[in-house]
């Protein structure tokens, strides 16, 4: 078992259009329970694959990054990842 902490951006699969940002420990898990519809966010467009995955080995650090994406200022980085 890894001590990662990953953020991920998703792209819905359909239009391309539509996007999430998370973290998670388990890259794979995480995808699966996006695509049944267990995160109440992103239910409406799945499917959805990974669009980047970075890996952090400290949590917090991996924290702040997905917090700094999800501000005005960090929106335009997804579109060069």
């Amino acid at each position: 078992m890894s001590n990662f902490h990953y953020i991920y951006i998703l792209v819905d699969e359909a239009t391309g259009i539509h996007f999430y940002i998370g973290c998670t420990e388990d890259l794979k898990s995480r995808l699966e329970k996006h695509n049944k519809g267990d995160v109440p966010h992103t239910s409406k467009y799945k499917p959805w694959k990974i669009k980047n995955a970075i890996a952090f080995e400290n949590r917090e650090k991996a924290y702040a990054f997905e917090a700094y994406l999800k501000t005005h200022c960090g929106k335009p980085f997804l579109f060069t990842i």
